[in-house]
């Protein structure tokens, strides 16, 4: 065996590689579980004991050498690789014309991050919690009575085995995680997926993704929030949106509004998009409810504050014209090529 293993050693000193496929089949050849190092280590079992150990160290130093002389080759065919694109040198026109294609990001994804952006420019960090939740951080502490109707299993996914639980049905349940654990001043936005009870149809799922927000401070402002959103809007949606706010409830916010944007389609005068109505509605919003600042211990007499919440889908949806939400969740790489550009 010490011959054979002397023959190896030299072999593998002696070797040379002028390609990734030479070198594998090197690789396999010598170091693979089927090959001469491993067949090897298998005879290694049944030689005499006095033998082993001078045996046992030329063994190693085969392997070692093998691995060493591995790396190295492979190193060196990467560079040589790599020096044949370099635009300096000659290009080696015999290698193959890359035809990958660029990979393209998801309309959600898209819609999120420009949200996020157009809030962190003016200071709103963003914060993020878990998709199942408590009891109190859904429901509770924003001041939902225990009949309302959103409690009902029609609207939110309870876990069976403690009706305590739930998938979240909104991302205001990590605001109220900022407003327990930080002291205001506040300004965060909280971007997530969320999940309802709800059929599934061309304009409704049961699972899509909000951005709220939540501004708390003294003296802030139902005009604050209604100059926030105004900047929100004509940078998402283009310098000459114009918005409107109707009256509206929220058992969290008093007073609530639904904001409502100018159709960036029709311009005014009615499309399908709007309902002919010039109007898009994108959001809703309020000052919060001084009970909610109580139950999350921050106080109502010193501390005011606005949030607002909308959802991901119905922005995108108006911005990319997509006429059905479930477009989104089926992963059709026939709709997913539309958006290669759109980083």
């Amino acid at each position: 065996m010490i011959e054979k293993i002397n023959l190896l050693l030299a072999e593998i000193n002696a070797f040379r590689a002028t390609s990734a496929e030479q070198l594998e089949e090197f690789r396999i050849k010598m170091l693979s579980k089927k090959g001469i190092i491993a067949s090897l280590f298998q005879e290694f079992k049944d030689i005499d004991p006095s033998q082993r150990k001078a045996l046992g160290e030329k063994l190693n130093q085969l392997k070692t050498l093998a691995n060493e002389k591995v790396s190295k080759l492979k190193q060196e065919i990467e560079d040589a690789l790599a020096s044949s694109h370099d635009p300096g040198g000659m290009p080696d026109l015999t290698m193959p014309a890359d035809f990958s294609e660029p990979g393209a990001r998801h309309p959600i994804s898209i819609t999120r991050n420009r949200i996020n952006g157009i809030f962190e420019k003016i200071g709103f960090v963003i914060s993020e919690g878990p998709e199942i939740e408590d009891d109190w951080h859904n429901f509770s502490a924003l001041n939902f009575p225990e009949e309302h109707p959103a409690r009902d299993m029609q609207d939110t996914f309870f876990i069976e085995k403690n009706p305590d639980i739930a998938l979240r049905t909104h991302t205001s349940s990590v605001q109220v995680r900022v407003m327990e654990q930080q002291k205001p001043p506040i300004r965060t936005i909280s971007p997530g997926r969320v999940y309802r009870h709800e059929a599934i149809s061309a304009r409704a799922h049961c699972i899509f993704h909000q951005v709220e927000g939540l501004y708390i401070d003294k003296d802030v402002s139902f005009a604050d929030m209604k100059q926030t959103l105004l900047y929100f809007a004509r940078e998402m949606f283009g310098e000459q949106t114009k918005i409107r706010l109707r009256p509206s409830f929220f058992p969290f916010t008093e007073p609530s509004a639904e904001m409502d944007v100018s159709c960036n389609i029709c311009g005014g005068p009615g499309c399908p998009i709007c309902k002919y109505s010039g109007w898009i509605e994108v959001l809703g919003c309020g000052m919060v409810d001084p009970n909610v600042l109580e139950n999350c211990g921050i106080d109502s007499k010193i501390y005011t504050g606005y949030a607002f919440g909308m959802g991901i889908e119905r922005i995108a949806m108006n911005i990319f014209q997509i006429k059905d939400i479930r477009m989104f969740f089926e992963n059709d790489i026939r709709f997913l090529k539309q958006f290669t550009a759109a980083i």
